[in-house]
């Protein structure tokens, strides 16, 4: 039985962190589908179309370096808002939302678009202000020389576009169950948001394999 959890929501909510843990726990397979749209960035940015550069996606390509920084970013922001782009990769992801016996898959448009269907869906959010300090903290960490103020504006910039967009805005599934992360820890948002997906799972009378 194929068992998809989708979760959405915007940069720096938690929704990768807690998209991972989650499949460690259930034993799924994950994917950040943040970084089909990084990897598209990452080949703009070296001159490539970026329509070419969605069609020939490779999943190595996914595993290449440099696809956390800002700039990268930015460039995934931007091609990800071409519908032509997004329609190029909606196969890709799909068919791993398809994998036999469950898979996890975290993004902007999860639940709205690419799986519709899933059992759970998770609508993982958090305050700007937040957000933009664990933001700062990931770059800083790895030698960017930004201010927090920078980051703000940043991920507000980003926000504004993936919400405003014409295709596949980000916004909540109807049936999204919604996991405001603001004044959690890690551990407390994992925890919260197995919870309610083993609720739903429950309630679907599915139960994972888990990896031994």
């Amino acid at each position: 039985m194929n068992f998809a959890i989708a979760i959405d929501g915007p940069a720096a909510a938690g929704k990768g962190t807690i998209g991972r843990a989650m499949a460690a726990h259930f034993g799924f397979p994950h994917m950040d589908t943040g970084l089909l749209y990084r990897a598209v960035g990452r080949r703009v940015l070296s001159g490539m179309p970026a329509l070419e550069a969605a069609r020939a996606l490779t999943p190595e390509d996914l595993q290449a370096d440099g696809l956390r920084t800002a700039e990268v970013g930015q460039a995934a922001s931007q091609v990800a808002a071409l519908p032509q782009v997004r329609a190029a990769l909606l196969d890709f992801q799909r068919a791993f939302a398809q994998r036999a016996g469950g898979a996890i898959l975290d993004g902007r448009d999860i639940g709205t678009v690419i799986c519709p269907d899933a059992a759970v869906k998770l609508f993982v959010t958090a305050s700007d202000d937040v957000r933009a300090q664990r933001r700062h903290a990931e770059l800083t960490a790895k030698g960017a020389d930004l201010t927090l103020e920078a980051v703000l504006a940043d991920l507000q910039a980003r926000d504004a576009r993936d919400m405003q967009r014409a295709d596949a805005p980000l916004k909540p599934a109807e049936d999204a169950m919604v996991l405001d992360t603001s004044r959690l820890s890690i551990d407390e948002a994992v925890e919260k948001a197995i919870a309610l997906a083993t609720a739903r799972m429950a309630a679907r009378e599915f139960s994972p394999i888990r990896p031994n």
